[in-house]
């Protein structure tokens, strides 16, 4: 994932959630970023030859009991994760991407998602990337097409802005809830989710119920944030304590 300096999102996100959930995280550097609490600024993305260095020294020396994919940065990235992948089958993965371009779109959907056990997405995202789809359970449909076992959509409906969340798999609608409505905009928010997904994936509970708590530790995080910049707020991922 990516570095935020802020320590909001990215990997900074990955790194509480997982130790607020009793995990050790092995934080993987795809992209440094400039940016502040308002906004981005600057990126230089990780060499990825750098990149798989970084990953095998972590597998050759640590048990790791998932992988978990945010911001990969560029083409090359995806490849050399795509070759990381097929060597480690058996590794669960949770891919929270970042895309910006059809290039780096295509890559995701070609050499990664194939191999996601669930994938976490907004409402934009589906629309990138099923575009033949004319309702949100055909988009997930198309996009369970790709490979991935399961596919988690959120998004923000209807007139109070609460927020809901769709879980789909080949079998359909697994689950449907929502989020009531919190007055503030947060930094770290879905990677503070699929970060709680991966932590309780990696305690060995199964899916449908890692989705479920990991919904709301998200959202006591977020009930419990507080601003530290100038910008955004930040959720609390240590807020049981």
């Amino acid at each position: 994932n990516n570095l935020d300096p802020c320590g909001g999102d990215g990997i900074a996100a990955d790194i509480e959630t997982l130790a607020s959930l009793g995990c050790h995280c092995t934080p993987i550097i795809t992209r440094l970023w400039a940016n502040d609490t308002k906004e981005k600024k600057d990126s230089e993305v990780t060499d990825s030859s750098f990149l798989i260095e970084q990953i095998r020294a972590v597998l050759e020396d640590i048990p790791v009991d998932l992988f978990k994919i945010g911001d990969i940065g560029n083409v090359s990235n995806a490849e050399a994760l795509h070759s990381i992948l097929n060597d480690y089958p058996h590794i669960p993965v949770v891919i929270d991407p970042a895309f910006d371009n059809d290039e780096l779109s295509a890559a995701i959907v070609n050499l990664l998602i194939p191999h996601a056990e669930i994938l976490v997405l907004n409402h934009q995202q589906v629309q990138a990337l099923a575009s033949a789809g004319d309702t949100l359970s055909a988009c997930a449909h198309e996009i369970l097409e790709l490979g991935c076992r399961q596919v988690l959509i959120s998004g923000v409906t209807g007139n109070d802005a609460d927020t809901s969340y769709h879980l789909y798999s080949d079998k359909g609608l697994l689950l449907e809830t929502q989020s009531p409505q919190l007055p503030h905009q947060y930094l770290g928010a879905r990677c503070t989710l699929s970060a709680a997904i991966s932590a309780y994936r990696s305690h060995q509970i199964n899916l449908l119920e890692s989705v479920k708590q990991a919904q709301e530790f998200t959202w006591q995080s977020l009930h419990h944030g507080r601003r530290i910049g100038m910008g955004k707020f930040f959720p609390n991922r240590l807020h049981w304590c």
